[in-house]
């Protein structure tokens, strides 16, 4: 009988790990997922603007836990610190998945302007890199809009999520009018996926599924 797998998924923050573990249900309902959360190093990261060494250390811990636990994948969860993951590679036994790496790729494979949707800029540049990084390898031409909704992040640590949305909303619609899709920086924003469409009547990608789908076709290579 083949050993279950094991995915474990690495959080920097709370949001995102209930509506993920739904994807993992549907899509690889046979693995057994490990979250491993501290949402102390979305703040860390978000109070210096960039990722800190200390960050970056303790990520690399929880990936190196991931791997003791004996996680046939990792999962990065997190925008913000993807390229700690992008270093981390070369200390870890087992491949780490970056959630945004599969919708980057579509992105910079499938569209010319494309308009990247965030509500920090530590998300935000990490992101708009990431489909830069893809769309050179695929030697393609990019145009990259800068979609910062300001003061959205702070409404819903305040307690705001009806602000949060509005300013997502407007910020969507004002940057998809210069561009041919709308990327979702982090991966919390996909539950607006369909509202967002409807809204610019433009395609919208969000990462948690192709994220999800690219963690199964990782294990499906592995077997």
């Amino acid at each position: 009988m083949e050993k279950q797998k094991t995915v474990a998924a690495v959080y920097t923050g709370q949001g995102l790990a209930e509506p993920l573990k739904a994807v993992f249900q549907e899509l690889l309902p046979d693995v057994r997922l490990v979250n491993i959360i501290d949402d102390s190093l979305i703040g860390d990261v978000v109070r210096a603007g960039h990722i800190p060494p200390s960050v970056a250390r303790r990520l690399v811990g929880y990936y190196h836990s991931a791997e003791e636990l004996g996680a046939d994948v990792i999962l990065n969860t997190c925008s913000s610190v993807g390229e700690v993951a992008d270093d981390a590679r070369r200390l870890i036994g087992v491949p780490i998945v970056k959630i945004d790496d599969a919708m980057a790729a579509q992105a910079a494979a499938q569209y010319d302007r494309i308009a990247v949707l965030a509500t920090l800029p530590s998300t935000l540049e990490p992101t708009m890199r990431l489909i830069q990084r893809h769309a050179d390898a695929a030697g393609r031409s990019v145009a990259l809009v800068d979609g910062l909704a300001a003061g959205a992040f702070d409404a819903l640590v305040s307690g705001r999520p009806e602000e949060h949305d509005r300013l997502l909303l407007e910020t969507a619609v004002r940057v998809a009018a210069e561009a041919d899709v709308l990327v979702l920086a982090q991966g919390s924003m996909a539950r607006m996926e369909q509202k967002l469409r409807e809204a610019i009547g433009k395609p919208v990608l969000s990462s948690p599924r192709l994220g999800v789908e690219r963690v199964k076709a990782v294990l499906e290579g592995l077997a």
